[in-house]
This record gives C-alpha cells, sequence and structure tokens, in this order.
C-alpha cells in the first residue's frame, strides 16, 4: 500500500487524486465500481469551497456525506464482526451495572468493619453516582477528541484499578476514595459504548441491536447480585493480621466485580477505533483499512471470501476533518443544536429522577415494612423479677420494663434488639456478650461487672452505675439494623429479580425500536410507568412491593433504551460522546436527588414520593413528543 507523507497523496482532502496511485492492490480489478463511487459523489463540495460558507451547503454536504457512509456501511454488511463488538462493549456496561449495586450489597458487612455512622452509609451510597457523573461528563468530551476505543480503554482501567484497590483498604476515608475514582472510570462506559457501537451499524439495524446491547447492563446486576449471594453470606472466607488487617468475605466480593471491567479491557484490546471517528478527524487511510477489515470478517463469516472490498481510497477522500476542541461542550449549545439539547435534558433528567428515586426507595420501603412487620412480633414483659438464672440463649426481639434482676449471669449469648427500661440490676454477671440494636434505658447497675462485651457505656441510656466494671470491652460498632443472614439474602434476591424483570422489556424494545419507532416507545414507556407509579399505593406488603418493583423495572427500561438510541442519533460524530456524557452527567445528578428526597419520606409517607416520580414521568413523556423522530434516518 502506497503512502505519501509529504503531501498526503490520495489521502488528502483532495478529489483530484491521481488514478496512478488510486487503486491499492485489493480494489484492483474493480475499476468499474470505483467509477461508480466516484461518478455517484463526486459533485459533492469541498470544505475549502466557497459555497461551503453558507450554513445550507454545510448542511446538505454533511447529509450527502452522512448517506456515503451508510452506503458503506451497508457493504459492509452485518455479521461477524458487529457480533464481536457487541459481546466486547456488552462486557463494558456490564461493568456499569455492576458499579450501582456493589456499594448497596457491601454495606451491610462493611458498616461493621469500618463502624459506619448513618452519614457515612449515605454518602457511600450517593458516592459512586457523583463518581459517575463526573466520568460521563470528563470521558464523553474526551471519547470525540481522542478517540472511543483509546478513552474507553483508559476509562475502564481506572476502574478496574481502584475497585480492585478499594477491595483492599481498611479505612472509611480511603474506601470511599476509591470508589470515587472507580466511579468516575466507569463513567464513560455508556457514552462511550453507545456512540461507538451504532458507528459500525447500518441504518436498518441500528435501533434493534443497540437496544439488544442495553440487556448487558441487566445482566451486569444478575451478576452483581449472584456474587453477593455466593459470597458474602460466607464469612469463613476471610483472614486477618491482628487488628490492624481484616480481609472479610465482602472485600471478596467486590474484588469479583472488577473482572467484567478487567475482561472488556482484554477484549477491547483486539478491536479497532471507529471509522467514523477517523474519517471525522481526516485519517482516511486507517479508515478504509478498518472498513474493509469489517467487510472481510463479515464475508468470509458468511462464506463470502472472494467478494472484494469495492469502495475506493478516493470515495473516503470526500470526508474533510473537523475542528475539535479538547473537550467543548458549547457545541452542543449551538443554535443547530440548542433546543434539541434542551429537551432532551429535560427528558434525561425527568426519567433519572423517577427511576433512581423510586428503585432505591423500593428496597427502603421493603426494608422499613420488614422492621414493622418485625415490631409486631415483639414481646413484652412487664415487672419480672428473676435471680439466680443464667441467660446463655439468644435474647431477640424483646422489650423488658420495671424488671429486677437478682444475682444473675448472661453469658456466651447474643442480644438482638432486647430493650430493658427501668430495670435493676444487683450483682449480676455479662460475659461474651454480643448485641444488635439493644438498648438499657434508664436501668440501675449495682455491684455489677461486664467482661468482653460490646454493651458500651453509649448503650446504657440514663442508667445509674454503682460499683459496677467494665473489662476487656469487646471492639465493634454500635448497629441499629436487623443484620442476619435471612434478610442479607433477601436484599440481594430482591435485587436479582427486580434486575431480571427487566428482561421482557428489553426484548420487547428491542424488537419494536425500528417498527414503531424511538419516540412512540419512549412517550408510550413512560406513560405506562406513570400508570404503574400509582399501583405503588396498594402495595402494603413485601411481596406486593417486590412485585411492583419488577413491573415498573420491566416497563420502564423501554424508555431507558430509546432514550439511549435517540440521544447517539440526534447528535452527529463529533458531538456524539460529548453530548452523551453531558446528558448522562445530568442523569446521575438527577438520580442523586431523586435518591435522597425519596428516601427521605420512607416511613412519613408513599404520596409524595408516588405524586413526585408520576409527575416527573408524565412531563417527561410529554416532552418526548416534542423530539425529531430518527426512525429510518442515516447516523448524522
Amino acid at each position: 500500500m502506497r503512502k505519501d507523507n509529504n503531501d498526503g497523496g490520495y489521502y488528502r482532502n483532495d478529489s483530484r487524486a491521481n488514478d496512478e496511485e488510486g487503486h491499492s492492490d485489493s480494489t484492483e480489478g474493480h475499476d468499474e465500481d470505483d467509477e461508480i463511487y466516484e461518478g455517484e459523489y463526486q459533485g459533492i463540495p469541498r470544505a475549502d469551497s466557497g459555497k461551503a460558507g453558507s450554513m445550507d451547503g454545510r448542511r446538505k454536504d454533511q447529509e450527502e456525506l452522512a448517506q456515503q457512509y451508510e452506503t458503506i456501511l451497508q457493504e459492509c454488511g452485518h455479521g461477524k464482526f458487529q457480533w464481536t463488538l457487541y459481546f466486547v462493549l456488552g462486557l463494558a456496561l456490564m461493568a456499569d451495572g455492576v458499579e450501582i449495586f456493589v456499594v448497596g450489597f457491601v454495606l451491610p458487612s462493611a458498616q461493621i468493619d469500618m463502624c459506619l455512622s448513618e452519614p457515612n452509609k449515605g454518602m457511600l451510597g450517593l458516592i459512586v453516582y457523583l463518581g459517575m457523573m463526573v466520568g460521563a461528563f470528563l470521558w464523553g468530551g474526551l471519547a470525540d477528541r481522542i478517540g472511543r476505543r483509546q478513552t474507553l480503554l483508559i476509562s475502564l482501567s481506572i476502574n478496574s484499578v481502584f475497585a480492585f484497590f478499594s477491595s483492599f483498604v481498611q479505612g472509611y476515608s480511603s474506601f470511599l476514595f476509591c470508589r470515587l475514582i472507580s466511579g468516575v472510570g466507569i463513567g464513560g462506559s455508556i457514552p462511550i459504548v453507545f456512540s461507538y457501537y451504532s458507528e459500525f451499524l447500518a441504518q436498518e439495524k441500528r435501533g434493534e441491536h443497540l437496544s439488544w446491547l442495553c440487556m448487558f447492563w441487566m445482566i451486569g446486576g444478575i451478576y452483581a447480585s449472584a456474587m453477593a449471594w455466593a459470597i458474602i453470606p460466607h464469612y469463613g472466607w476471610s483472614f486477618q493480621m491482628g487488628s490492624a488487617y481484616q480481609f472479610h468475605s465482602w472485600r471478596v466480593f467486590v474484588l469479583v466485580c472488577a473482572f467484567p471491567s478487567v475482561a472488556a479491557i482484554s477484549a477491547l484490546t483486539t478491536m479497532p477505533e471507529s471509522p467514523r471517528f477517523y474519517l471525522e478527524n481526516g485519517k482516511h487511510d486507517e479508515a478504509w483499512m478498518i472498513l474493509k477489515q469489517v467487510h472481510d470478517t463479515n464475508m468470509r463469516a458468511k462464506g463470502y471470501p472472494e467478494r472484494v472490498f469495492s469502495v475506493s481510497y478516493r470515495m473516503l477522500s470526500f470526508f474533510h476533518a473537523n475542528t475539535f476542541a479538547l473537550i467543548n461542550f458549547q457545541t452542543i449549545f449551538s443554535p443547530e443544536y440548542r433546543r434539541t439539547t434542551y429537551m432532551m435534558m429535560a427528558v434525561w433528567f425527568s426519567m433519572s429522577f423517577s427511576y433512581y428515586g423510586l428503585t432505591v426507595w423500593f428496597p427502603d420501603m421493603i426494608k422499613y415494612l420488614q422492621k414493622q412487620e418485625y415490631s409486631s412480633r415483639t414481646k413484652v414483659f412487664v415487672k419480672e423479677k428473676v435471680e439466680h438464672v443464667t441467660f446463655n440463649f439468644t435474647l431477640e426481639n424483646q422489650v423488658h420494663r420495671q424488671g429486677e434482676y437478682f444475682n444473675d449471669k448472661f453469658m456466651n449469648l447474643k442480644m438482638k434488639s432486647m430493650v430493658f427500661e427501668d430495670s435493676l440490676f444487683e450483682e449480676c454477671y455479662f460475659e461474651d456478650i454480643t448485641s444488635t440494636n439493644t438498648f438499657f434505658k434508664n436501668c440501675t447497675f449495682i455491684a455489677t461487672l461486664f467482661y468482653n462485651t460490646d454493651l458500651f457505656k453509649y448503650r446504657l441510656i440514663n442508667c445509674k452505675l454503682i460499683n459496677s466494671t467494665f473489662l476487656h470491652n469487646k471492639e465493634g460498632c454500635l448497629l441499629s439494623d436487623i443484620s442476619d443472614e435471612n434478610n442479607a439474602y433477601m436484599v440481594y434476591f430482591v435485587s436479582f429479580l427486580g434486575t431480571l424483570a427487566v428482561l421482557p422489556g428489553n426484548i420487547v424494545s428491542a424488537l419494536l425500536m425500528d417498527k414503531i419507532g424511538r419516540l412512540r416507545m419512549l412517550a408510550g414507556s413512560s406513560v405506562i410507568s406513570c400508570i404503574s407509579c400509582f399501583f405503588l399505593s396498594f402495595g402494603n406488603s413485601e411481596s406486593a412491593m417486590i412485585a411492583l418493583l419488577c413491573l415498573f423495572g420491566g416497563i420502564s427500561i423501554a424508555s431507558w433504551n430509546s432514550l439511549d438510541v435517540l440521544t447517539v442519533e440526534l447528535y452527529p460524530s463529533d458531538k456524539r460522546t460529548t453530548a452523551f456524557g453531558f446528558l448522562n452527567a445530568l442523569c446521575k445528578l438527577a438520580a442523586v436527588l431523586g435518591i435522597s428526597i425519596f428516601t427521605s419520606f420512607v416511613g412519613i409517607t408513599k404520596a409524595v414520593p408516588i405524586l413526585f416520580a408520576s409527575g416527573a414521568l408524565a412531563a417527561g413523556s410529554f416532552l418526548a413528543l416534542k423530539l425529531p423522530e430518527t426512525r429510518g434516518q442515516v447516523l448524522q
């Protein structure tokens, strides 16, 4: 293959490339096809022509070049190459799905190791969204500057490294920092993956196959739920080096959750850059080689190895390089795209606010209902007198009021959700006690010894200690939640079901995306999701809330798939990942707001979260109909 680095040869943006050097070995013998392509497109004005100065002229050029690229993709066909890229990029999307669930699954165990307060737990839950917001903003803009593949490799590498570190760090601050940077890394996954894949898809395949790609986010959620279920409850999978370093099973889970990202990096190194990106940057020879690779890979897989790629370098020379700023988000607010961007911002925000708000509110409501049901089974003992008795069994979910305990022993036992009020303990002995959600209120302890217990003084509220002693207190944290294995399994199971419920909606949206259009799919799914919100009022039991969670997830996924496809198709190549990254960052900001607002009403009222979610979904479906339909259009 001949190249002239001094003048650009037939790769320069010049339609008058010499015929003598305009043909590579792979296109010899196909001059006739080349002439057809050249004759068909030689009327396209060059970037330096006078006509290109007008807005209409530039728009016409862009439309014709987009149609030309569509023609090239049609010749390349859809086959083995696209399916290989589908699974590679699916791993990157799977890593994003995993990241959402990691912190929520490890919190019940991590709070014990790190002695997390409620505010610390809340910050750890939100830090992932904040990191992903920064990442989407950063990597989306950078992918339009240095390339989709290279940016995705960098972002996934950052995610993998800091996810790995977060598995081993001991302190809360260092764990928080690692999860933040890990989130920044994975934030580039969604904006880049959809833009990258779309630039290898012909128009009639784009909506369907981008929707199929969304399934990997669901697979990521299933993977995280299954791994949490299989790993975290096995507390035997741990080791420690004194009291300074501990590695419990939840850290094994964090490590396992980094595998999809590592696998995506390994697979992505075998894939090429987007040829559309190369063409936008004037790298015609690199683009031609990749398009030829796509064509040859598909033709060999279909049993036509002799079919020659008939697109010549001269055909690609009509594509001229765009001027790129490093990360210029102002371009998506230019007069041509301003209205589209504002409308998309409103739709993304309303969708994210309601979806993430509700999906985090659901589990919290389930936990609240569990606590309510648990409290309804509380046994109350009043004015009991116990003398010379040894308690060596688990005490759970009891309230003792105005009791008197004389010379009693509490040894080698667990106390779960125990409350002693206005009681007297005289000459009692507490040894090797582990407690959860246990308190002594307004009690009096006379000549009582506490040996190797976690009944710290902050569990004793307004109590009097007379000649009483604490020896060898256990190190630990004050935990207020019901933290048993059955409850942990329920959390993983609910998340597993909620994620699996997305499957029918994914299949339906993929099959209908190119048939009924993006806007109808988006608006229709939003309206049905809005209606389903009202059924939440009738969810007064744990099983009912789980069923409603599955229903809402299965319906709303079609809206997300439509929104992803629309975002890809509404912006041209030089703005595509920039716009997607900006909108996805806004999505994460809306998620933080939705989660913060919705969860504040847990146990207070259902009406406000339901009204907020329904109103946001209704507004989103109305605004979606104002967007332009992109079905049947070539990629800008």
